[in-house]
């Protein structure tokens, strides 16, 4: 997995990409404000980690649409090994292009809404950074909108997913499990679709508010980082005029 993202994205010893979507319902019966987003409609979410080949490794699925990502990703079975350290993650390896530096751990990468681990990077948050920062911030977001393309290529080909479900939440769950489940199915068979990647919708990068104080050990992994992709060696031709 690792090996995929860094062959795509030039992000390395990452294993995933998280994030989550809002599944549109109609107004759930004697629920008040549970499923009612921040987006103003009503919901439940998919949280989702994807590898680089667009396909769903995990899926979290029911949550109220009022949550926010992280603390849906903190409850979550493997949110709580994550952040406890108990996830099978392979050795900390060095990076690519880096054989003579400080082994480092394999990640995954999300938005400012996730806590900063040292197996979870997220960009740095605010306006006011420094061009390296920068530079990371766009490095890793190459390889996080993977997760974004798989929510789009999810929702172009099963349209259910393009107007609010009409059934209970609890059914709603069920759709959107079986559409998972159908959807790495037919990536499996049919492999790369250049018509799914020129329907999938990105937009640009959102701005979101950090969470919370990340551990020491978080910040130097992600400092490494910064450093790693910035220096001569693993830096990108057109890097530097991205941020401009």
């Amino acid at each position: 997995m690792a090996k995929g993202f860094f062959e795509k994205t030039q992000f390395p010893n990452t294993v995933a990409a998280v994030d989550g979507k809002h599944i549109r319902l109609q107004c759930p019966k004697k629920t008040g404000s549970l499923y009612y987003n921040y987006k103003q409609f009503f919901s439940l979410i998919l949280l989702g980690l994807c590898d680089a080949n667009y396909c769903f490794r995990i899926i979290d699925v029911g949550s109220y649409g009022k949550e926010s990502d992280c603390n849906i990703f903190k409850q979550s079975r493997f949110g709580k090994k994550l952040y406890a350290d108990k996830v099978n993650f392979p050795p900390d390896a060095p990076l690519p292009g880096d054989e003579d530096g400080v082994p480092q751990p394999f990640i995954v990468v999300g938005d400012e809404a996730f806590a900063l681990n040292k197996h979870l990077l997220r960009p740095f948050p605010g306006k006011s950074l420094t061009n390296e920062r920068r530079i990371f911030n766009y490095r890793l977001s190459r390889a996080r909108r993977y997760i974004e393309c798989t929510f789009g290529i999810l929702s172009n080909k099963w349209r259910v997913f393009h107007t609010p479900i009409l059934t209970s939440p609890d059914f709603a769950v069920q759709i959107t499990k079986a559409a998972c489940i159908l959807h790495n199915f037919v990536r499996r068979r049919d492999g790369y679709d250049k018509q799914d990647l020129e329907n999938c919708n990105i937009g640009g990068i959102e701005e979101r508010r950090g969470v919370g104080n990340a551990p020491s050990n978080a910040k130097d992994v992600r400092e490494y980082f910064v450093k790693y992709v910035n220096s001569p060696q693993n830096s990108l031709s057109w890097q530097n005029k991205v941020i401009l």
